[in-house]
């Protein structure tokens, strides 16, 4: 039986998605961050990239579960 997601569905995924994949980038390529924003705080020492990388993990945690339930809240379809 069909389903009809709604926007924010996709929406939650969507920034999850980004988070999860900065999350994983940041301790594998801790520069992106000075390089995209030009904002070094800890020059060099790496632990402002260790908080960003935490608060992205706990932001795509927290999407997919939002995400999570908006799929349990999904409606299915009536079939015509």
């Amino acid at each position: 039986m069909p389903t009809t997601l709604r926007r924010r569905f996709w929406v939650e995924v969507a920034a999850a998605s980004v988070a999860g994949i900065l999350c994983v980038i940041t301790p594998v390529w801790p520069d992106w961050i000075e390089i995209v924003s030009g904002w070094d705080p800890d020059q060099h020492d790496g632990t402002a990239e260790w908080m960003i990388a935490l608060g992205l993990l706990i932001v795509a945690l927290t999407m997919f579960a939002a995400a999570a339930t908006e799929w349990r809240r999904t409606p299915v379809a009536e079939p015509k």
